[in-house]
């Protein structure tokens, strides 16, 4: 253990410490060092109802709750029945989210029931954090192959309940990450779920209350959640806190270092207590995938983004303040695959334990309704009750609406008789709303904002704050761009950051030429020049931009021809042979439509071209045919 204790281990618990943590060292021998009476048991029960006591105040400002009410505080996380340890894990993460309900005073709220908070969400000091390594918990009955308990390597506990495991590997040893997942998976009975192992093992208990699972090498480190695999794991790649403070060179001046590893990083941006409490309490989330029950947590640019664009909720000038535009919103360019729906979920999520913003109305627009009923469903898991505006009139009502909701509308309820011709029609819409506390997110901006649909929206709910979310904010031309109509940019993460974590799979480009086949072989702008020889500068500019547009040339029908013959020949020539299918992108629906026609004429070519084969090349191995 030596390696692994000194090189990762050591270093993880000294940072945590040097953060406000305590460390309990423990024993393979006697429960006593970590705060139990028991192996058996995973709570540090003492300290749990100690903290109890103190965060849960009765009427006079003085300690109010009994050895009985204790008690059932107690019970309620550690006693799950029969329960798989998702559910048992759910139905925990609830208690520490609301609390329990036990019996009040008599004389005290007219005798009602009293919520104890198992953590105080709001004063970190108030709780205790503890990071104690060599955790032994014994095996349950039926559990209990190979030695009969289980040894991780640290379990950091807030006010005596287990929240983190972390298990260490040594960065010498090969695969050292996927090597400590496995022992995660091991330990909480993981691998049995999953059909990977016949036996039940380990303690799953102990993982009832656990909210994040680390693994680390030092050098590397990654963070997931119970029953995830590996590639489920991810960095964290941030050591800037829920208030904006916090930096790389104060990370490494703190530790006197000259550059960070993955674990320090890690360590310094999830592990600092008022972080980790922001973390439990906005960026998990529990979702059916595929009738499966996983956790999730978020990613490192969720959380930074989040964190970003309540901020400037919070500190931005208001329309009024401002005396042009509203100061409060902007863009987060997050590329495609990393999450945009779930940093909405999270972002609504905090916005309702903030004082400040848990007044906002929030209306989220789309312009697809697939995404919006994923996104309304991902909502739900907030735990604001979504309102689906199904028409104008419902529209109109819901955002006229006083106070805090979550409204969810498709951007063709904003449109107007006046606007690009569409399905859903309406009148011009008057101004509806001029609180300040409105905030509208708009989801794939770069598609939905410009134009009469953004001035609608707008006269319609003049002073309300906007968010665009969007992994193409770039729009060019006449039409304005997504900066103007939002703000300036809140986060970006960008493909190349998404391919480095792993969360997006490289994009390849290979450059091909297809003739243009204007007349003759000759191009475009020779022919442009032969054609308006005489014309003056001003003249010719005139022309091309009347003319020769982008449009014209991209839905060319001849153009479209021969670039569906390359691709098809292509695509036999090179992915056919291995299985693979292809997606083929266009500039328009005219160029969509004319590219399936020409795809049909180029395999009726090329399935012409091989029946005209000899038998000779019909005998040849397919891929020495494809390189003649």
């Amino acid at each position: 253990m030596g390696h692994e204790y000194d090189d990762v281990e050591k270093p993880f618990i000294d940072q945590c410490v040097a953060m406000g943590w305590t460390a309990l060292t423990g024993s393979k021998d006697d429960p006593a060092p970590t705060g139990r009476t028991s192996f058996k048991e995973v709570i540090a029960e003492t300290t749990l109802r100690d903290r109890l006591r103190a965060i849960n105040p009765g009427p006079d400002g003085q300690p109010w709750l009994d050895e009985a009410r204790l008690s059932e505080a107690v019970s309620a996380l550690t006693r799950h029945g029969h329960r798989g340890l998702m559910e048992a894990n759910q139905a925990v993460t609830e208690l520490l989210l609301k609390g329990l309900t036990v019996e009040g005073l008599p004389g005290w709220d007219g005798g009602r029931g009293q919520t104890i908070r198992y953590i105080a969400w709001d004063d970190v000091d108030a709780n205790s954090f503890t990071v104690a390594n060599q955790f032994r918990v014994d095996c349950p009955p039926g559990h209990d192959v190979g030695k009969g308990f289980i040894i991780p390597d640290v379990v950091m506990l807030v006010n005596g309940i287990p929240m983190v495991v972390v298990e260490a590997k040594s960065p010498a040893i090969p695969e050292p990450l996927a090597e400590a997942v496995k022992q995660l998976r091991r330990y909480h009975n993981a691998r049995k779920a999953a059909l990977e192992v016949e036996e039940n093992e380990g303690t799953p208990a102990l993982f009832a209350s656990v909210q994040l699972l680390i693994a680390t090498s030092f050098d590397q480190a990654r963070v997931g959640c119970i029953g995830a695999d590996l590639e489920h794991y991810g960095r964290w790649k941030t050591v800037v806190g829920p208030d904006g403070t916090g930096s790389e060179d104060d990370v490494i001046k703190a530790l006197g270092q000259k550059g960070l590893s993955e674990q320090e990083r890690l360590v310094a941006g999830m592990l600092r207590p008022a972080h980790l409490l922001d973390i439990l309490r906005h960026y998990l989330l529990f979702m059916n995938v595929g009738g499966q029950t996983i956790k999730t947590v978020c990613r490192y640019q969720q959380y930074r983004a989040v964190n970003r664009a309540l901020e400037r909720l919070r500190s931005g000038k208001t329309r009024l303040q401002d005396g042009e535009y509203d100061r409060r919103g902007g863009i987060v360019w997050h590329t495609q695959g990393s999450g945009k729906s779930l940093t909405m979920v999270f972002m609504i999520r905090k916005m309702r334990t903030d004082l400040a913003l848990r007044k906002f109305k929030v209306i989220m627009v789309t312009d697809r309704k697939d995404l919006q009923r994923q996104l309304s469903e991902t909502a739900t898991l907030s735990g604001d009750v979504v309102e689906m505006a199904s028409s104008n009139g419902s529209l109109k009502k819901l955002a006229r609406r006083k106070g805090p909701g979550l409204v969810f509308a498709t951007i063709q309820k904003y449109r107007t008789d006046e606007d690009v011709a569409e399905v859903n029609k309406g009148p011009a819409f008057d101004v509806l709303n001029e609180d300040e506390p409105i905030v509208v997110v708009v989801d794939e901006a770069h598609r939905t904002q410009a134009g009469d649909l953004h001035a609608n929206l707008m006269a319609a709910l003049p002073n309300c704050a906007r968010i665009g979310f969007t992994g193409t904010p770039i729009i060019m031309g006449e039409k304005k761009r997504t900066t103007q109509i939002f703000g300036d940019f809140i986060d970006k993460y960008t493909i190349r950051e998404a391919e480095a974590d792993g969360a997006t799979v490289p994009v390849l480009y290979e450059g091909r030429t297809a003739e243009g086949a204007v007349k003759d072989g000759a191009t475009l702008d020779g022919l442009f020049e032969d054609m308006f020889r005489g014309r003056t500068d001003e003249e010719l500019e005139a022309i091309r931009k009347k003319y020769a547009t982008k449009g014209n040339i991209l839905e060319a029908p001849s153009l479209i021809a021969e670039k569906a013959r390359d691709m098809l020949r292509h695509y036999v020539t090179n992915l056919l042979p291995n299985g693979y299918k292809a997606q083929v992108v266009a500039y328009s629906r005219t160029a969509v439509v004319r590219y399936q026609a020409a795809f049909l004429v180029a395999r009726d070519e090329l399935v012409a071209e091989a029946a005209a084969l000899s038998d000779q090349d019909k005998a040849t191995d397919d891929e020495e045919l494809c390189t003649k």
